[in-house]
């Protein structure tokens, strides 16, 4: 029997050389066929994807290419200059995958800093820059990550992003919601500020169900230069939350009273066109209508990362998927987060390395919480809703050392210690986690909401909460991990200003937060 993996493989292999000149030629486009920009993603020690997706017209149903395949060819380079290549090669852009291009380079040298770029019917991309990881077992004196995400284009401009792309980052962790499936909104509800706020750009069509309109709608936000200028930076490491496909699915349970078999039709159409605009692996190409991919990355000996997929294995949320509750289902033990295949895999060698880190979506520490006059509860859509996994997970990572979490979704800065639900709030941490703001969902926040303060005192082992836009800047060595909180001053209009509320340190050895 011939696995999906072979089969991937050999599909690669039929578009080499000879394959190409007999699926496409090189065309003639009638404006620039890469206004889409480039990207690279999924690093390793031996080199990395690169992408790129043709549409000289982005926006018509075709791109302005009909269904034609066509020939791209790519470039990779030690220098900016192209001077001299190390990489060349030809690949098709194929219109049932919407003319997009995925090149997996595997050839290039450890921990060094390439150059890329794309060229199709006389036309040429802009360059990307990446860097591949350590050899696995070299020593590294520092690992800079940045880390994004929740970036909704009606809320705010992606100015968080062009900062993003200035910090020299060896990789960049996107958590998720790279889309949000909503149609036009005049106007949004504000949190932070607790009132209605207009919206700063609308999206150019309704709430998105099929394929074309998944695909219109990533057309839509790859168009931001902001969003292109991070992501030609460095390597991304790609990840999905809920709103690629719909607000809050899980797993197989469809949200609302949509019938299971409607939601698996959306769900097949919002993966292929995950898969089609991120740079990402073959074996992140939808089966069977999913995308379930997780993923190692290893930068030698100083950091394992482990990028895990919340969003696909997971069993339907309690107490009605109702923020703010605490129902006894909260603590079902048959509950799911990872699923057991990815929880194995996960543990599985986990723990070698100096630094420990799990790249996810949705908040592991168990912090009581809600929003007045409501009794205070949990996030049911985070950990805190799956009690059972969340401690069974922590109590099979035990004995790892120097664990730090990387979070999302949650629209704010968040720093505090992760224990199992049933310790002490004195007893020794388990684990540090960092959760990242959004870059643009929630628009523009007060900083300081009313209810920090409450939330802060009730739960002894967080640090920090801050209600503003920006991004997370790690930086990794031997001896400590230190985060610096970045956030921008306004994504209502252009210019927002940078700067670093917080910076956090834990020292090698102890998961405590230091102040730095």
């Amino acid at each position: 029997m011939i696995d999906r993996r072979t089969l991937l493989a050999g599909a690669s292999a039929a578009l080499s050389a000879p394959a190409l000149g007999r699926l496409a030629s090189p065309v003639a486009f009638v404006d620039d066929p890469f206004q889409l920009g480039v990207a690279a993603g999924d690093p390793d020690h031996r080199g990395f994807v690169i992408w790129t997706r043709l549409a000289p017209r982005p926006l018509d149903p075709d791109r302005g290419l009909g269904a034609r395949p066509a020939l791209v060819r790519y470039e990779v380079s030690e220098n900016p200059s192209f001077s001299t290549l190390v990489a060349e090669g030809e690949a098709v852009a194929r219109p049932e995958l919407g003319h997009s291009v995925h090149v997996t380079l595997d050839a290039l040298q450890p921990d060094r800093v390439y150059h890329y770029r794309f060229i199709a019917g006389g036309e040429r991309s802009v360059a990307g820059r990446a860097r591949t990881l350590p050899a696995p077992g070299a020593e590294v004196a520092a690992v800079r990550l940045g880390v994004a995400g929740c970036q909704d284009f009606q809320s705010g401009l992606y100015t968080a992003h062009r900062h993003l792309a200035g910090e020299d980052c060896h990789a960049i962790f996107h958590y998720g919601d790279y889309i949000y499936e909503y149609g036009p909104r005049a106007a949004v509800f504000s949190w932070g500020l607790g009132q209605m706020v207009p919206t700063v750009r609308r999206h150019g069509g309704p709430e998105i169900f099929s394929l074309d309109d998944y695909r219109r709608r990533h057309t839509e936000i790859r168009l931001d230069l902001d969003l292109q200028e991070a992501h030609r930076s460095a390597a991304f490491l790609m990840s999905y939350d809920d709103h690629e496909v719909v607000n809050n699915w899980a797993g197989e349970t469809p949200p609302g009273d949509t019938p299971p078999e409607l939601f698996r039709l959306r769900r097949a159409a919002a993966m292929q066109a995950w898969y089609e605009f991120m740079p990402v692996r073959a074996d992140a190409f939808p089966a069977n209508g999913l995308s379930g991919v997780f993923r190692q990355y290893r930068f030698g000996r100083l950091l394992d990362a482990r990028l895990l997929n919340t969003r696909a294995f997971r069993t339907d949320q309690p107490c009605g998927d109702r923020f703010g509750s605490l129902c006894p289902e909260i603590r079902n033990p048959g509950a799911e987060m990872l699923g057991r295949a990815q929880e194995d895999w996960l543990v599985r060698g986990f723990g070698e390395a100096r630094w420990n880190a799990l790249l996810q979506q949705v908040m592991m520490m168990n912090l009581e919480r809600g929003r007045d006059p409501e009794p205070r509860g949990v996030n049911v859509d985070s950990w805190a809703g799956y009690l059972a996994p969340r401690d069974r997970l922590l109590a099979r990572l035990e004995r790892v050392r120097n664990l730090v979490v990387l979070t999302g979704d949650e629209h704010q800065h968040w720093a505090g210690e992760v224990r199992r639900s049933d310790a002490r709030p004195d007893s020794p941490a388990q684990a540090i986690e960092f959760v990242t703001t959004s870059i643009s969902s929630g628009s523009d926040g007060p900083g300081t909401r009313p209810e920090h303060a409450e939330i802060l005192r009730r739960n002894p082992g967080l640090a920090y909460i801050r209600d503003e836009r920006g991004y997370t800047l790690m930086t990794v060595t031997p001896e400590a991990w230190t985060a610096e909180m970045k956030v921008v001053d306004t994504v209502r209009s252009p210019g927002g200003k940078l700067s670093t509320h917080a910076r956090f340190r834990v020292p090698a050895g102890t998961a405590r937060l230091e102040r730095a």
